[in-house]
């Protein structure tokens, strides 16, 4: 590493409100009920985050076979498809919703529209736990496009009643490039009232804009499973600056830095601020000297608890 390297720490970075509140949901039901507490999928697409719950008593699953009867149930914040809700509700566990805010107002607005008589494009990742849920709030009548090439493949039953939803997580600029070639296709098509992609999603994305020009390299802090933080290196890369996404500081190899004078760091709407600080260390150890936090956009966004886990009015 060069002499005098600095770190240009993107802001914002790391948790997004809906992480925070989901982590929050699994932290109360477990002081509240104690251990086990069971979770349907990883709550949040981070390793550290899903091993820090299962140390206090989380147990992660796939399966609801696989959560014993009369037992608590939490639903992660990618939320899930009406089949898994009619599934949980039959088998009489005590469930939790910790779906992200911003994801409920998809599966709303896709109700509302069915009831319409719409049909769906969902612009999203095949298998992303998200997705699935988004697609499973209907039996059918919601065709998933995961790039420009898929738009031309779609076949809705008609064209009169058709409406866009996508994944929260996307590329920003992705996801308005397949919405131009849906709408090219589709001219009478209705577009979300207010971008699904969450405010954070755009928020980070905007800011690794801003710093991959005032960089040499990029580091991004997230878990591989993480859509959000695969699409911030996606972009740096996209804009011409190396970058290199890491689950923990151990990922770090000295040859990223060989050469460089200034490294930008940034994490997922997923990633907590101590593998921030512990990547920040490490890369010192690497001989970088000081750190800068670059201005960006302030978020105040909080989300309630749900009923039953609400801190009780003294």
């Amino acid at each position: 590493m060069s002499a005098g390297v600095e770190v240009l720490l993107a802001e914002p970075r790391g948790f997004c409100a809906g992480v925070d509140r989901a982590i929050e949901i699994v932290e109360r039901a477990l002081g509240k009920f104690g251990a086990p507490i069971y979770v349907r999928h990883e709550i949040v697409h981070n390793t550290y985050v899903v091993n820090d719950l299962k140390a206090k008593g989380a147990i992660f699953i796939e399966d609801l076979d696989e959560v014993p009867p009369g037992a608590t149930l939490i639903f992660s914040a990618h939320g899930v498809s009406r089949a898994v809700q009619r599934e949980a509700a039959a088998r009489g566990f005590q469930v939790f919703d910790a779906t992200c805010p911003l994801v409920t107002k998809v599966h709303v607005e896709v109700a509302k529209l069915h009831k319409q008589g719409f049909e769906f494009i969902m612009i999203g990742h095949k298998g992303h736990p998200e997705v699935e849920g988004t697609m499973g709030q209907l039996e059918g009548g919601i065709h998933l496009v995961e790039d420009v090439a898929d738009v031309a493949r779609v076949r809705p039953a008609q064209t009169e009643k058709l409406a866009v939803v996508t994944q929260t997580t996307l590329s920003v600029d992705d996801a308005a490039e397949i919405a131009a070639a849906i709408k090219a296709r589709f001219p009478n098509v209705r577009e979300p009232k207010q971008q699904d992609i969450c405010y954070a999603t755009q928020n980070r994305q905007d800011a690794v804009k801003v710093m991959s020009s005032q960089v040499d390299v990029v580091i991004v802090v997230g878990s591989p499973t993480s859509s959000n933080s695969n699409r911030l290196a996606e972009l740096a890369r996209k804009l011409g600056t190396p970058s290199h996404m890491v689950d923990s500081a151990d990922e770090l190899q000295p040859a990223w830095f060989a050469g460089q004078q200034r490294v930008g760091l940034t994490a997922g709407a997923s990633a907590p601020e101590i593998l921030v600080n512990q990547v920040i260390d490490r890369i010192k150890a690497l001989g970088a000297v000081s750190v800068r936090s670059m201005n960006g956009t302030p978020e105040t966004v909080k989300f309630p608890l749900p009923k039953g886990l609400k801190v009780e009015a003294p």
